[in-house]
């Protein structure tokens, strides 16, 4: 029998892995768990995600991301955020209806490419790391961009969501 959780105030999990140092000269290791925890947290509550949940994130450097990307994609260069979501969406709202808690996958961030990317971009270094930590967690719960049309909707939600947390489009 499933619990019946709060639609107002499910409970998400989300658990940080600092695996290159450099991530801890601009904060502390339970700072980033509360930052990280926050925007993942304000994505679920923004898109209505009423079911407990578990979100793992690494915080890396741009070889380890380089290398999960040729593994996993078969790309053999950094990115910025990689999605490991557990489940297909499928399995997920299946699941979701069977289970008290759902583990929904792993996001992982690299250091200097998004230094990069912000510093290139002319963006705040957090208000990048938010956006692509809102738009890992999206993909953890089946959101593509593969399609110009399913990009659009992750855009905007992704416009939204940021909004919401006082970050201005990042499409702009």
């Amino acid at each position: 029998m499933v619990r019946p959780l709060s639609l107002v105030n499910p409970f998400y999990e989300v658990m940080i892995e600092i695996n290159h140092e450099p991530w801890l000269s601009w904060y502390q290791a339970d700072q980033w768990q509360e930052k990280l925890s926050e925007i993942i947290r304000g994505t679920l509550k923004h898109i209505r995600w009423n079911y407990e949940s578990e979100v793992s994130v690494l915080l890396t450097d741009e070889e380890y991301s380089r290398q999960l990307n040729h593994v996993y994609r078969g790309k053999d260069s950094a990115t910025n955020v990689l999605s490991f979501p557990a489940f297909t969406v499928e399995e997920l709202h299946v699941l979701a209806k069977q289970q008290n808690s759902l583990i929904l996958g792993d996001i992982v961030l690299s250091l200097e490419t998004v230094l990069k990317e912000s510093k290139e971009q002319k963006k705040p270094f957090l208000n990048h790391l938010m956006h692509l930590t809102v738009h890992g967690t999206l993909h953890l719960l089946g959101y593509d961009h593969q399609l110009e049309n399913q990009a659009e909707e992750m855009e905007a939600l992704e416009v939204n969501i940021l909004s919401a947390m006082g970050v201005t489009n990042p499409y702009q």
